[in-house]
């Protein structure tokens, strides 16, 4: 009897851990979506990265015609205009190193990710993921987007981007989808910056003094960041 009893009790917590980790895995997260970039955004105070694609970065360019183009704020847009004002429905499938959620999201039944794959505006993740190849395939059949001309993958670009940091300002480069800065003044005030902040281009951040960088305006809040006034 004790034998059974403990086999049983086994079971019991075995089966407790995963009805846990299939919950957080299928839970949902829904509300209006603010864009990072291509492929990240937040909706209210939780950061999320789409799950399976990998956008340009924001600064990124790409070639086509033989001119430069800023195919990271075209992803941005593509995003953008995919989500619009309406409530978008994510899907948890994980968390990544930085502490967003990984997630299949989409905004009136149409799948975010494979749209941005289908569009030429992100690749296929296949790190992580197949789940977009096809996507992918009729976005370079139809040179869409970034297939249209030449590209540093953005996996690449970052890696690369990273390397030329160290080189000359190290510590300053942003992490993938986290490109809120986070300054401090002279006077010892923590201010974060966003793209949309006039002195967004002009701030640089050295880790070294205390400054970061962020994934979202909330992430920055709660650190003790404020926006600029």
């Amino acid at each position: 009897m004790r034998a059974s009893a403990a086999w049983l009790l086994v079971v019991t917590v075995i089966a407790a851990v995963c009805v846990a980790g299939t919950a957080m895995t299928q839970e949902r997260i829904s509300g209006r979506a603010k864009i990072t970039d291509g492929d990240s955004f937040e909706i209210g105070a939780t950061s999320i990265r789409l799950f399976g694609v990998d956008a340009p970065e924001g600064r990124q360019p790409c070639t086509r015609d033989g001119r430069e183009w800023a195919c990271g704020e075209e992803a941005a847009r593509r995003l953008r205009s995919l989500t619009g004002s309406g409530d978008v429905v994510c899907t948890r499938r994980d968390t990544d190193d930085y502490g967003r959620v990984v997630a299949q999201c989409s905004r009136g039944g149409v799948d975010l990710a494979a749209e941005m794959a289908r569009s030429g505006l992100a690749v296929a993740y296949r790190r992580y993921s197949t789940a977009y190849v096809d996507e992918e395939n009729e976005a370079r059949a139809a040179r869409r987007g970034v297939w249209a001309g030449e590209f540093t993958p953005p996996d690449q670009w970052r890696r690369d981007d990273r390397s030329a940091g160290r080189e000359t300002t190290p510590a300053s480069t942003s992490r993938s989808g986290c490109n809120i800065k986070g300054n401090i003044n002279g006077e010892g005030e923590k201010i974060y910056h966003t793209r949309d902040s006039a002195s967004y281009a002009d701030t640089r951040i050295d880790e070294s003094a205390g400054e970061r960088w962020f994934c979202s305006e909330a992430e920055a809040r709660r650190a003790g960041w404020r926006a600029p006034r």
